[in-house]
């Protein structure tokens, strides 16, 4: 299966597929962090029409998600650049995608998510709400609850790399999605 991972620096779901023999590429504006890996260092937009069978899109949340509602009323042109961005990966030429993204305003603007999933649902003891618009894609079935519910990205302290921290997609989460849609 060819699968584009959009918006993805770490390389996490890329190689989550790429382990289970998929032709995994991730897309993104920054360079990849791993060494090894298919990785195109540009615009997703641009890489849309490429003949993908699945697509799992992680555009960024900073103009969309509920933690930063606060600053929205300064941040109109942003805001609507992001809807935008994410509209255009929903939309795209794929028959199956998968948009993720925190709770946030996308709910209304677009319409409510598939699903919802937590780390812990995936073997880390952790909390993050994760929302999940699906197009063509069953919902994914947790693999492994575990115990413990400790807000860990919340409590990132500030730093020019907090958004990174962030934004990694947990490595349960990117097992699951290249076990249960890789198997498509």
């Amino acid at each position: 299966m060819r699968v584009l991972v959009a918006c993805e620096f770490s390389g996490i779901v890329r190689d989550a597929f790429a382990a289970l023999g998929h032709d995994a590429w991730s897309c993104d504006l920054l360079p990849t962090e791993q060494f090894f890996g298919n990785h195109e260092q540009r615009d997703v937009l641009e890489m849309l029409d490429r003949g993908w069978d699945l697509m799992i899109a992680h555009p960024p949340c900073t103009a969309l998600c509920v933690s930063g509602a606060r600053w929205f009323k300064d941040k109109k042109f942003e805001q609507a650049h992001a809807i935008a961005f994410f509209m255009a990966l929903v939309k795209a030429p794929i028959e199956r995608i998968a948009v993720e993204n925190p709770i946030g305003i996308m709910s209304t603007r677009y319409r409510r998510p598939d699903q919802i999933v937590q780390p812990w649902q995936f073997g880390h003891g952790e909390t993050k709400a994760t929302c999940l618009w699906l197009k063509g894609l069953p919902p994914l079935k947790p693999t492994n609850i575990v115990d413990g519910r400790v807000p860990r990205v919340h409590l990132v302290p500030p730093g020019t790399d907090r958004w990174k921290l962030r934004s990694r997609t947990y490595q349960g989460i990117a097992d699951a999605m290249a076990a249960q849609w890789g198997a498509l």
